[in-house]
């Protein structure tokens, strides 16, 4: 029987259900057949859920929006408004192609007969080239962290694996204290996705770190029972924002811009490994780039040994 026009509507249930449903689902997907990250999948659903609010302001249905509605969208978030500054092109781009993907989903699932986005384009995005230290600034950063206090020991370990292994953010407090054979000098990272690498370890990152594990991380742990390789000072797990003070706060000591990141640091890696020499399929697996046109990034920051090997072997090219 029709319940009364009174009647609350359930839970779950109406527009605003169904909308929230199909990006369940759709993030279910993407997690269990792509194998996206964490981070990765709460930017999703962040980015759908602005469109969901984007369509219930304008009364329109998620499944029967039209190219030129997502498109006001999308040039509504390009514009900004009072409340709220225009987006970046980076980040429309990453909307652009999240919405892209949701709608492939329904489509392929056929929820939809239709895709509203088959001749949506993001926005062109200018190649803008990472900040890249030099040799000498890299060398006084690995030296800040000075002393045998168990903090000193576990930065500098810190900073010189990621140095020597061109890990990010995510991957470095994610290590475990079994991540690491020493007797190898090997490290096992977890990359995107949950996909595994196995990356070298410099022997000066190796030193920093058998110190860190023998006299740092025991006097961190105390009494607990933890896993992961760098501890904070209460002896849990060092978070993304703690290690974003670590790598700043150095990096400030020394006369580095206060803006650095540990992204820095990996692109530094890369930058630095091709400068010597190393092989780009190489320097893909150890970065864990499912892409090799990602790792071709760093071969327009290695102009001067390009520039060195022409001025050796070119015979009218004298400086």
């Amino acid at each position: 029987m029709t319940p009364p026009a009174s009647a609350p509507a359930a839970p779950g249930t109406g527009a605003a259900g169904q909308v929230e449903g199909l990006i369940g689902d759709f993030l279910a997907y993407m997690e269990l057949e792509r194998g996206l990250s964490r981070n990765t999948l709460e930017a999703y659903r962040s980015d759908l859920l602005q469109l969901a609010a984007f369509l219930a302001r304008h009364d329109l249905d998620v499944l029967g929006v039209t190219h030129a509605e997502l498109s006001s969208f999308f040039s509504e978030l390009s514009a900004g408004d009072g409340e709220h500054p225009p987006v970046a092109a980076a980040t429309l781009a990453r909307k652009v192609a999240c919405v892209r993907s949701f709608y492939r989903h329904l489509r392929m699932d056929e929820v939809i007969e239709h895709d509203p986005t088959a001749e949506l384009r993001g926005p062109r995005k200018g190649q803008r080239l990472p900040r890249v230290l030099s040799r000498d600034q890299v060398a006084r950063l690995l030296a800040s962290p000075k002393g045998v206090d168990p903090l000193a020991l576990r930065d500098r370990a810190l900073l010189e694996l990621m140095y020597a292994c061109g890990l990010r953010a995510s991957e470095a407090i994610g290590l475990e204290l079994a991540d690491v054979d020493f007797d190898e000098g090997l490290l096992r990272a977890r990359g995107k996705g949950s996909k595994e690498r196995i990356v070298p370890i410099g022997s000066a990152a190796l030193t920093a770190l058998g110190c860190y594990c023998r006299s740092g991380r025991p006097v961190l742990l105390g009494n607990g029972a933890q896993s992961g390789l760098f501890l904070n000072r209460r002896g849990a797990p060092l978070t993304r924002q703690g290690l974003y003070k670590i790598v700043q706060g150095h990096a400030r000591r020394v006369g580095l811009d206060q803006q650095m990141s540990p992204h820095t640091l990996r692109h530094t890696f890369a930058t630095h490994l091709l400068s010597g020499g190393c092989d780009l399929r190489a320097l893909q697996e150890m970065l864990g780039h499912a892409d090799l046109a990602t790792t071709q990034l760093y071969t327009h920051l290695s102009s001067d040994r390009v520039k060195d090997a022409y001025f050796a072997a070119h015979p009218r090219a004298r400086r």
